[in-house]
């Protein structure tokens, strides 16, 4: 059997039924017995709406008033109402199972799911299947129009059914008129089947993307397409909300399997977007739908995105993690800040017998730098939704001497998290050769406290350095040469700042009088007169604003353009070598018969041999604190060996004998560290090999407020 099901909501009607998170305030029904050709009574129930106001093209379709609704019962015992009179239908027709059939995919997936599990309410079985009224009908009728043209309506025109429909109240004349497509559906010339019915999943499943995990074993590569009709971007989430809130605000839909991967910062945290990707693109439309609903609160955005997006975030996976992913249906809970010594017993004792981990040690996930040290993280495996909330009710609990945050994740975090860290640099021991050349004379970065830069914020992120240069005009002339520096953001991408050094004080102030707030494309750049000490800090890493000068970050900006094919590749000296003194270093230079060779240009960027490349750090999600690390000096073989044989540089001990510390206080001086390290140890020779980091080699080696020991 049938129940034919149509109903109405407070707001939009027909194709934009449910978009605008309207409750439901109408259901019409009626039972079909297929085989007898026989049908049950005809009920129309009201819904008594939380808001009752009701949109003009309601009042103005369904002729339905806001004191009529008043006097209905709500949505939960219109429904328990609905189950009993449809029993009672069966009963009289003989039958006991039934399907139900809607006209389209809306009431079901976009209205009656949403609400429901928004005001906390189960529904019955028998919605989570039903027949969509217009696919069939296609299915029976191929060339009747497309199915996401068709109507009521239109079905019962190509049928050359009565389609009059102000001789019956609203919603009735609907599902007589479906009834009756029904019957011309089973007629003998078409003998049509109802088999197989639309599904509602009833539950998001969890764990690793399937295609992926498969795709993995077999070629370890990314190649991977997903299909880019299937994948919504949704952004404005709450930072707490894990993969089932995704899943409950999407209530109705179908999304794959393990996809639902949450958008972390540099910081391993989740900003507030995530990748969701369906089963097909009829899901993911209905997804786009639900553009600014909300959940809690809160109004989320819900965008197009590609399969190559979801691919980036919820695509990397390593056999560790297929294999701690393989568990399917569990529910997974993130620990952060664990002491570096935890180990497995010390994680489960933690949780003790309250909250048992799925597999004991195999439930558990430590997250690790590729060097093989802990990162304080970890991922846990629960069974069920008792035992994680057990677990979560443990949150900022101590361990050791360290609380611990624990929160709700998802598989495709694992899979991030874990990649993330996997790909990252390792520290020191293990780095490769990014490198620092050392700014030879005279093109060096401007220090002191004369006001000849200017600072330009706010430029356009497609803005080059002809785009300044032109913004400029006239003033270029002024600029000194290698005076533009661009400053990029961490991901490499233009940051919006850029600073040049003009000739004088008067010029700089003569372009910030006449530049500020000039517009370049579409966009209005401020321009401000500074110190070369000023953006000196800034491209450092330090920030640069009216409350004065802020040290630099564990991540830095650098200075740009990164890199240009035509230039050649420096030369990079060992590690040994990274801690001697800058001028040690430098290449020699050049005398003036061999700069007088060449013909004098102007150049605006800074070329090659004028260029600092900042060895920017490796920052890893989390602990939020990480180390940064030093980098390499690049220098020319001849110089490199210059400075091995000098007689006053110092020469660093064995490997494994030197230490760094960092964090320390900036008023820290000799004597508190010579006592922290009391009782160790240390290198003679009058303290000298204690070695506190200059503000010259600090600009080089970008490690503030550290010391180096010996």
């Amino acid at each position: 059997s049938l129940v034919v099901l149509f109903g109405a909501t407070a707001g939009a009607y027909g194709a934009k039924l449910g978009s605008d998170e309207r409750e439901l305030i109408l259901l019409v029904w009626q039972v079909v017995d297929l085989p007898s050709k026989k049908v049950g009574t005809l009920h129309k129930s009201l819904v008594k709406a939380d808001n009752l106001e009701l949109s003009d093209q309601c009042r103005e379709v369904s002729g339905l008033t806001p004191e009529g609704l008043g006097k209905a019962e709500p949505l939960d015992r219109v429904l328990q109402q609905f189950i009993q009179l449809v029993s009672s239908d069966l009963k009289v027709l003989g039958r006991s199972s039934y399907t139900l059939c809607s006209d389209g995919q809306l009431l079901i997936r976009q209205v009656l799911h949403p609400e429901t599990s928004k005001k906390n309410f189960l529904l019955s079985d028998c919605f989570y299947s039903f027949y969509d009224l217009r696919k069939e009908f296609h299915t029976c009728y191929p060339s009747s129009a497309a199915v996401k043209d068709q109507t009521i309506k239109t079905m019962a025109e190509y049928l050359g059914l009565g389609t009059d429909e102000t001789e019956e109240d609203f919603g009735v004349w609907q599902v007589k008129t479906m009834v009756a497509i029904i019957f011309s559906m089973l007629s003998e010339s078409c003998n049509h089947i109802f088999t197989e019915p639309e599904t509602v999943k009833y539950k998001y499943e969890t764990g690793p993307c399937l295609i992926l995990l498969l795709f993995f074993f077999l070629c370890s590569s990314k190649s991977e397409t997903v299909d880019n009709e299937t994948v919504i971007r949704a952004r404005g989430l709450p930072w707490q909300s894990s993969d089932q809130d995704i899943a409950r605000f999407f209530k109705g839909l179908n999304i794959a399997k393990g996809g639902v991967a949450l958008c972390l910062n540099a910081q391993g945290r989740r900003n507030g977007e995530a990748l969701v990707r369906f089963v097909n693109p009829e899901q993911r439309d209905l997804a786009l739908e639900r553009h600014k609903h909300h959940m809690g609160s809160r109004y989320i955005e819900v965008y197009k995105a590609t399969g190559e997006e979801f691919l980036k975030i919820a695509g990397g996976t390593s056999n560790e993690v297929a294999q701690f992913l393989s568990k399917e249906n569990q529910v997974i809970i993130r620990m952060r800040g664990l002491p570096f010594t935890a180990t497995q017993e010390d994680v489960l004792g933690f949780l003790g017998p309250e909250c048992p981990v799925t597999g004991g040690k195999e439930g558990l996930l430590f997250v690790k730098y590729p060097d093989g040290r802990p990162t304080g993280d970890a991922f846990v495996l629960f069974s069920c939704e008792e035992y994680a909330q057990n677990a979560l009710k443990k949150h900022k609990e101590i361990l050791g001497k360290r609380y611990i945050e624990l929160f709700r994740s998802t598989a495709a975090e694992v899979q991030q998290v874990v990649l993330n860290r996997y790909m990252s640099t390792p520290l020191i021991p293990t780095l490769p050769t990014p490198i620092i050349p050392v700014i030879p004379p005279p093109y060096t970065i401007a220090t002191g406290s004369i006001r000849d830069c200017v600072r330009l914020r706010g430029l356009p992120y497609t803005a080059g350095i002809d785009d300044i240069l032109e913004f400029m005009g006239d003033a270029t002339a002024d600029i000194k040469p290698h005076g533009v520096h661009m400053v990029l953001n961490q991901q490499g991408r233009p940051s919006g700042d850029a600073f040049i050094q003009m000739k004088s004080a008067d010029k700089a102030f003569m372009v910030a009088q006449k530049c500020h707030k000039k517009m370049m494309k579409d966009r209005y750049v401020e321009v401000f007169q500074c110190s070369g000490e000023e953006m000196n800090f800034v491209l450092m890493g330090g920030t640069l604003n009216r409350s004065g000068l802020s040290p630099p970050p564990c991540k830095l900006p650098c200075l740009s353009p990164p890199a240009y094919a035509a230039f050649q590749t420096a030369a990079v000296i060992p590690a040994e070598a990274a801690l001697y003194q800058p001028q040690a270093l430098l290449p020699a230079t050049r005398t003036p018969q061999a700069s007088a060779a060449a013909p004098p240009t102007v150049t605006y960027y800074p070329a090659q041999a004028a260029q600092l490349y900042m060895n920017y750090t490796a920052y890893y999600p989390s602990p939020p604190v990480s180390p940064t690390t030093v980098g390499y000096i690049a220098a020319p073989p001849g110089a490199v060996a210059a400075a091995a044989t000098a007689t006053h540089t110092p020469i660093l001990p064995q490997p494994g004998a030197l230490v760094r510390m960092q964090g320390l206080p900036y008023n820290t001086g000799m004597k508190e560290i010579l006592s922290f390290f009391q009782g160790y140890q240390y290198a003679p020779d009058d303290y000298n090999g204690l070695i506190q980091l200059s503000d010259q080699a600090r600009s080089v080696l970008q490690a503030p407020k550290e010391w180096v020991c010996l």
